[in-house]
């Protein structure tokens, strides 16, 4: 089984799909990418399927798992490079790929990934950014009885 390359550009990972997977390399596929954006902190994922001629309904699935995986380890995943056939077999078997952002090249997806970024802050007492809020416009939280009631 050949596995197929990622390459680290920036804070994004590149996959150039240029053979018909196979299932076994899929899956492998989808291993080796959650690996390496836990490995790389990675924040955007390119799958460019560019020379792929045909694609079936487990490959449309494991696409689809890619991005969630990708999501849930906080990277968002751009498919690039689909055929017409290929978008066109994917409609008539009935999968929308929810969750798959679609670019036509790979220069248009790093656009659309570098595009959406969230801001990551940090403040200075440990706290991340929530939910895309700089740190000094987050709601504080105390933890004592409300101003002004009863001790």
């Amino acid at each position: 089984m050949e596995r197929i390359p990622v390459l680290k550009i920036g804070d994004m990972l590149l996959v150039s799909i240029q053979v018909d997977l196979e299932d076994q390399s899929a899956v492998q596929l989808q291993e080796d990418l959650a690996e390496r954006i836990v490995a790389t902190g990675a924040h955007g994922v390119i799958i460019d399927i560019t020379g792929l001629e045909i694609v079936d309904s487990f490959i449309g699935r494991m696409l689809a798992s890619i991005a969630s995986i990708s999501r849930v380890l906080d990277a968002q995943t751009v498919v690039v490079g689909m055929r017409p056939a290929v978008a066109i077999t994917l409609v008539e078997l009935g999968l929308s790929l929810r969750g798959v952002r679609t670019a036509l090249d790979v220069e248009r997806g790093m656009q659309l990934l570098k595009r959406d970024r969230p801001a990551r802050t940090t403040d200075l007492n440990g706290g991340g950014a929530a939910a895309g809020v700089p740190a000094g416009e987050r709601p504080a939280f105390h933890s004592g009885p409300p101003a002004g009631g009863p001790p």
